[in-house]
């Protein structure tokens, strides 16, 4: 029977918004210099008739949910966003009724065939993945939720257990979830504050003596910098993955401004994260990329909280890929493998020990991996996609209602900072950084937990 809460989607609107760097980003041999912004916003009622709108936000990551060696960025990132549209426009239209999680996880099987549409309508000779899929559906995902909890006038973080999902979470993560609800494996308070993880691009400038020309445009530009002004505690660095002797020098030069800056601010204590992209031919590489930080920076090698994804994100190609004795030295986290549940568990059967979150695959996505993760005692994070304004809201959101998250990831301040005017305004907490924390307590307004202002 359905519930009188259950809704309808009436109404959809889409548009994209492009907003260029501040400076460019490298990341796995790529280098990104502006981003498309998709928003949404739906109108639902319920079957009791109650009515609300909602407000989806994500960049369209094309380059790192769709690294293509045929097809250009242009080629992806166009397809990506008419697969959006096309999400938005025919999942708002479907005939669906129900809790946001019942809607978006049965749509979500048509997403492939969306896709295919999309890139024959943009005459690519390549398939889409899936990882793009759900970047692409993840701003109508997220406004369909946040118009749940406009309409019900409360937290949609606080929506999550029986009263108003008629199946229990077996429906999507097997019978080790019978009986079981997402609001066993979420907060109903957003955590006060979190870390937050600055990234270290891989042409990011440490020092004074790494910089041709300044910006000057008030913000940090140097490590060094953004330690002192940020009160940085946590610092992710992007690595080549390819060149173990750049990789170790890199990080070692990185620990080395760390340990000469943080003195200054009173810090004696801070982590780091190493992100190498997928590019690591195996996991000897990542080893002996340990053994050599282990005898060159000891205290460095002590500071890494976790390790990224190091090789590809394929792992039913790959299954000689196992990651049992690097995850014995640090965690070992899978961040693009992670696209269902099956991804999951063969992560952990091939030695991955943890798992990041992000909230552009999508927001069911996010909840059902975290409360998997949680299960099966999996480190957990949830980073971005340099995502400004409400998107980073979003994810940080996720992250503050997660009890295990260690730690959020957030640099769209660094890279696209256009992108948070007027955000910064509303929740200067969240955006305007001193203490190296995001003040996630503001985080618990009806919806996904913040003003839109779209209504």
């Amino acid at each position: 029977m359905p519930k009188t809460t259950d809704i309808r989607i009436q109404n959809v609107s889409t548009q994209t918004t492009q907003i260029k760097y501040r400076s460019p980003m490298k990341f796995g041999g790529r280098v990104v210099e502006d981003v498309v912004i998709f928003d949404v916003v739906v109108d639902v009622e319920t079957v009791d008739g109650r009515r609300g709108r909602g407000f989806g936000s994500m960049p369209m990551g094309n380059v790192w949910a769709w690294p293509s060696s045929t097809l250009s960025n242009d080629d992806t990132l166009r397809a990506m966003v008419d697969l959006a549209r096309r999400v938005a426009e025919q999942g708002s239209s479907a005939d669906l009724q129900g809790h946001p999680l019942e809607i978006t996880t049965a749509f979500a099987a048509e997403y492939t065939g969306l896709a295919e549409r999309s890139v024959d309508t943009c005459n690519l000779a390549e398939p889409m993945p899936r990882l793009a899929q759900l970047v692409s559906a993840s701003p109508w995902e997220a406004a369909v939720f946040d118009a749940y909890g406009q309409t019900l006038q409360a937290n949609s973080f606080n929506l999550l257990g029986p009263d108003l999902i008629s199946a229990d979470l077996s429906t999507w993560l097997g019978d080790d979830f019978r009986g079981e609800y997402l609001d066993r494996y979420t907060l109903r308070t957003p955590k006060s504050k979190m870390p937050l993880y600055h990234l270290v691009g891989a042409s990011d400038p440490l020092t004074d003596h790494d910089l041709t020309t300044r910006i000057d445009d008030g913000l940090p530009e140097t490590l060094a910098e953004w330690i002192v002004a940020d009160g940085l505690g946590h610092m992710k660095i992007k690595l080549n993955g390819d060149d173990l002797q750049w990789d170790v020098d890199r990080v070692v030069a990185i620990d080395q401004v760390a340990a000469e800056t943080q003195p200054r601010r009173g810090c004696d204590r801070w982590s780091y994260s190493l992100d190498f992209n997928e590019r690591c031919q195996n996991v000897g590489y990542v080893l002996e990329f340990l053994a050599k930080l282990q005898d060159r920076a000891p205290e460095g090698l002590e500071r890494v909280q976790y390790i990224e994804q190091p090789t590809s994100r394929y792992l039913q190609d790959t299954p000689e890929m196992r990651m049992h004795e690097a995850a014995r030295i640090k965690p070992v986290v899978i961040d693009e493998s992670l696209v269902d549940l099956s991804s999951l568990l063969m992560s952990r059967d091939l030695g991955y020990s943890g798992v990041a979150l992000k909230a552009c695959k999508g927001h069911s996505e996010a909840l059902l991996m975290g409360a998997a993760a949680q299960k099966y005692g999996m480190f957990l994070c949830v980073q971005d996609l340099t995502c400004p304004g409400a998107s980073f809201l979003h994810s940080a959101a996720l992250a503050a209602h997660i009890p295990t998250v260690a730690a959020i990831e957030g640099n769209g301040r660094q890279y696209c900072p256009a992108g948070n005017l007027g955000w910064t305004d509303r929740y200067p907490s969240m955006f305007e950084i001193t203490d190296g924390t995001v003040g996630t307590a503001v985080l618990n307004d009806v919806g996904l937990g913040f003003d839109t202002n779209v209504a």
